[in-house]
């Protein structure tokens, strides 16, 4: 409670409000490979968590979840390759693509992942589907004038006769401060875009020479006429509570002023050249091995690098804006549609896998027997939200890319960063800081390899590493995975971190239903008591309620479970208190009542967390999937069930969450 501002009566704050139809979405994982831990734990889970909570929230068929594989690609096509040719598999790359598709999605059902549909973009009826919206999304910037044809090099392997594809070739990054160690044809694997020809010392990996360039012709999206539009958006972001500081931080790295740095021993040569550079601001910068130019625009810049890359200056240049590739010339792509008798040419994977969530909504649609056309129902109304959950190293393509191609399908030759009615909405991005294992970020090339999702489970229970995840808190800065069997520098003594996260649940609030179960098989002869529950007992159930929903509008996992380990916790202690052998009939029934409220609010608000366990409370308590609707969440179980329920009956030494059996056998040594 608060008081307002004249100091009268104190009134509640307003609880956040929720759209009435939403579409949750993640960044999609390759089809060349399982999925690794950081697929998992550092976006899928986060994703699921708040699809499950405004199932309950808003109602489940108000919710649309959608997933799926990117099955195209250079990085597939080279890792087909490469596995043919090392005899480590056979069949054709449609066939490695639905291996590793059908292994995804087993995971993910391991795990409690639970998307509505986990498609696939070169498989089956959405392969179909993505390739109709993809002719449909690109032929629309075109017609609306969105679109460039640019003639550019590519690299062309002479030894080998052939274009190579963007993972065919690797050097450095040529973007200013990158950290990257691989820089492929037009992008670093940190994400960082920029032109072929400025990548730092190409060779090839077919043959290991270093390959010349020829032109090619693709289109491009006209993305650096955005700039202004990005600026408004930014400014729009930067007073909502429910984004991250990190994603308005790294759109706004790409929206400053176009710079150059230039190599210091490249000064004097500079200096005699800098007049025929469009105008410009010098910074010496004399503690750096380099020194800045700054320009007015991006032409500009572009200009400048022309003069220097004739007279053979090195140089890097900053984030900045540069046209956005949509085609590409490899095989293994979704057909890009013929326009300007242009022919020949596939997608490139980055613009496609961001409308494909776009198309795996209509493949869903259409598998429930509703009309395509309902997308926009979820994608272009104001009463709906798209929640996209990715890392923070992709928050160029969904923070930059995304919304610039979103408003540029605006009817009106005006875009606006706030569409209207019936245009595409800005989706609201949840990204991710990294998450590290053992304080590095995850690398295969590192001393202790990262595990694979599924090989976690051989330690774990879905539901601890679930938990485990959801506290670390990296919605605000990376943090480090530490999973004790896989740490060498863990002594035999230590807590393995995930197993503590998770005995919560295995411990404290499986005792609180336990307790409560065969209590009132003892006492009540499996009867729940109709008590209604203590006031003090509703008040701090609604507290918990109400400081969960604010948490969860904001994407704040980690309060989250701060907020049920304390509501739990100290349901234990009442229980503790309470619920004794001495206790009068009496009094044991309302402490029973008040345990079981408490049991159900810590249920409702765990669901979406630890969804299996939850689900096993639920069937014992014998309550209908009503249990979970918000809108009756501050109800006790009778509002459900009525007087006189009588509990499905616990058997002794039945536990609703348990530690994994490799966790009992550490302890019995």
């Amino acid at each position: 409670m608060a008081k307002n501002k004249e100091g009268g009566k104190p009134f509640e704050i307003p609880r956040p409000e929720f759209p009435k139809r939403a579409v949750i979405t993640g960044g999609m994982p390759y089809g060349n490979k399982e999925l690794h831990f950081g697929h998992v734990g550092g976006m899928f889970v986060f994703a699921d968590a708040y699809a499950r909570f405004l199932r309950d929230r808003i109602g489940k068929d108000n919710v649309l979840f959608v997933g799926g594989t990117d099955c195209y690609g250079s990085p597939i096509a080279e890792g087909w390759r490469k596995k043919v040719a090392d005899g480590e598999f056979e069949g054709s790359l449609t066939d490695f693509v639905q291996r590793n598709h059908d292994k995804q999605q087993k995971t993910l059902d391991d795990y409690g992942i639970s998307p509505d549909i986990f498609a696939a973009s070169g498989l089956g009826r959405s392969k179909e589907i993505h390739a109709e919206v993809t002719d449909w999304f690109i032929s629309s910037l075109y017609k609306k004038g969105q679109l460039n044809k640019i003639s550019t090099m590519q690299f062309y392997d002479e030894k080998a006769g052939c274009f190579l594809n963007g993972r065919q070739v690797i050097g450095k990054c040529p973007i200013e401060g990158c950290t990257s160690e691989k820089g492929y044809a037009d992008e670093c694997d940190l994400g960082h875009q920029y032109m072929p020809e400025n990548l730092i010392d190409p060779v090839s990996t077919l043959t290991g020479e270093k390959p010349s360039m020829r032109p090619v012709t693709n289109w491009y999206f006209k993305l650096r006429d955005y700039e202004e539009l990005l600026k408004n958006w930014i400014e729009m972001l930067k007073k909502r509570k429910d984004v991250r500081p990190v994603v308005c931080k790294t759109i706004e790295e790409f929206l400053k002023p176009p710079v150059i740095y230039i190599k210091r021993e490249f000064e004097e040569k500079y200096l005699s050249l800098k007049d025929q550079m469009p105008e410009h601001e010098y910074f010496e910068e004399p503690k750096k091995p380099s020194f800045t130019v700054q320009f007015r625009t991006l032409s500009d810049c572009d200009e400048a690098v022309k003069v220097l890359v004739n007279n053979g200056i090195r140089y890097r240049t900053g984030k900045t804006l540069v046209p956005f590739r949509l085609t590409g010339n490899i095989e293994w792509g979704v057909p890009a549609p013929v326009m300007d008798n242009v022919e020949g040419l596939t997608v490139w994977v980055w613009p496609e896998s961001l409308w494909a969530p776009i198309s795996f909504t209509q493949t869903l649609l259409e598998q429930r027997g509703r009309s395509r056309d309902e997308w926009k129902d979820y994608w272009c109304s104001k009463d709906s939200g798209v929640y996209q959950f990715i890392g923070q190293d992709n928050i160029y393509f969904y923070g930059i890319a995304e919304p610039a191609m979103w408003m540029a399908q605006q009817e009106s030759d005006v875009k606006t960063a706030d569409p209207a009615e019936g245009e595409m909405q800005m989706p609201t991005i949840i990204a991710n800081h990294h998450i590290l294992f053992l304080d590095k970020k995850a690398s295969s090339s590192g001393a202790v390899k990262p595990p694979m999702a599924d090989d976690l489970l051989n330690f774990y229970t879905p539901e601890q590493l679930r938990m485990h995840w959801l506290g670390l808190g990296l919605g605000q800065r990376s943090v480090s995975f530490m999973p004790k069997p896989y740490n060498p520098d863990a002594k035999p003594d230590d807590a393995d971190p995930v197993v503590k996260d998770g005995l919560l649940l295995s411990n404290v609030y499986n005792r609180m239903v336990r307790t409560a179960f065969y209590t009132t098989q003892k006492h009540f002869n499996g009867i729940m008591p109709s008590n209604t529950p203590s006031e003090n007992i509703l008040a701090e159930g609604k507290k918990a309620v109400l400081d969960y929903e604010r948490h969860m509008s904001k994407f704040a996992f980690h309060q989250c479970t701060y907020v049920l380990d304390s509501y739990i916790r100290n349901g234990s202690k009442y229980m503790a208190k309470t619920i004794k052998e001495d206790t009068p009939a009496e009094e044991l029934s309302q402490a029973l009542a008040d345990l079981f409220y408490m049991i159900k609010i810590a249920a409702v608000l765990l669901h979406p967390l630890a969804p299996f366990g939850t689900e096993k409370v639920r069937e014992y308590l014998q309550v209908g999937e009503e249990m979970w609707s918000w809108d009756n969440i501050f109800e006790p179980l009778t509002f459900f069930v009525g007087e006189g329920h009588e509990l499905k009956f616990l058997p002794p030494r039945t536990d609703f969450f348990t530690r994994h059996e490799s966790q009992f056998e550490t302890a019995e040594k």
